[in-house]
């Protein structure tokens, strides 16, 4: 499984239907409202690097409002569950 995360620049006045349209993409599985330089922060899910290139510039590029995209691809997760499970390798409680 591939995550992309994508920093989201859109039309202002239009930030709840553009996050709305950009949620119901296949591949996309979290859309979040975000302060700071980008507007919408999308997380994206998928097989292969064949499918990024058809979910980000092939369809949530072209949501009507969105202005400009940055994407991220993640190495490895780290999650809450993982960091908790390390470090209690080994203690009794």
């Amino acid at each position: 499984m591939i995550t992309a995360i994508v920093l989201i620049k859109t039309t202002v006045d239009r930030i709840p239907e553009i996050a709305e349209a950009i949620a119901a993409l296949d591949g996309v599985s979290e859309v979040y409202s975000v302060t700071g330089t980008y507007d919408l922060v999308a997380m994206v899910r998928v097989r292969s690097h064949e499918d990024l290139a058809e979910v980000i510039p092939g369809h949530l590029n072209k949501v009507p409002g969105v202005q400009h995209t940055e994407t991220h691809i993640a190495f490895r997760t780290y999650s809450q569950h993982d960091l908790e499970a390390a470090f209690a390798l080994g203690l009794d409680e």
